[in-house]
């Protein structure tokens, strides 16, 4: 019993130890271990519960041992040999179950640290997508900015186009009023003209009729 709780303990120390200290691919290889232990929980209470009742049992017999001496006022040799062997016993019991414990409440730690790793891995990489995308759209809204000023000076340029070609306009417009004005005064001018013209023909005609009379 002795010899197998010394095995026990030993190899919960070789465990610990490469929970604690990461030399290579043990330490996972330890993780993935106790999460297969960690998925037969009921085996595992069972075994812990079997040497809390040993342990149990040994105080008991430890107490049991110590009242037999107390009331003979000595302990015979062989109490003495199972009072010690019931202490070593329960020594070692004791050491293996707060070793388990121990062993449990780093792997649990160590797996929640590494879920948490994982997450900030994510995290970052996450940090650093949105930080490109904000450095893209940054350049873009430069970009913008920057046909935005040339499309506003494109148009202030097509305002003074538009208000020169107005101020044309409308000096054409005068121009075209003069015009027509002009071309009125003509037209009436050469109606006078015409009307002037028809009475000289009229006269021309009576003159050459007078004429005609006065050869008769």
């Amino acid at each position: 019993m002795i010899q197998l709780l010394y095995l026990v303990l030993c190899a919960e120390g070789v465990v610990a130890f490469l929970l604690v200290v990461k030399i290579g691919p043990l330490r996972e290889l330890v993780m993935k271990g106790l999460d297969q232990v960690r998925m037969r929980k009921g085996t595992v209470l069972t075994i812990a519960g079997t040497f809390a009742a040993i342990l149990l049992s040994n105080l008991f017999s430890i107490v049991k041992i110590q009242n037999k001496g107390a009331k003979l006022g000595t302990m015979s040799p062989m109490d003495q040999v199972l009072w010690r062997t019931n202490l070593l016993e329960a020594s070692l019991m004791g050491f293996c179950l707060f070793l388990g414990f121990l062993i449990d409440r780093v792997h649990h730690y160590l797996r929640k640290l590494i879920g948490l790793r994982t997450t900030a891995g994510v995290s970052r990489k996450e940090i650093e997508r949105l930080e490109k995308e904000k450095l893209q759209l940054k350049e873009k809204a430069e970009k913008a900015d920057e046909e935005m000023k040339a499309m506003k000076k494109e148009i202030s340029n097509l305002a003074e186009n538009l208000s020169k070609l107005k101020i044309e306009s409308a000096e054409k417009d005068k121009q075209v009023e003069t015009s027509e004005a002009h071309v009125a005064a003509l037209q009436k001018q050469s109606a006078d003209l015409l009307l002037e013209y028809d009475h000289l023909l009229e006269d021309n005609q009576n003159l050459q009729n007078q004429a005609l009379g006065f050869h008769s």
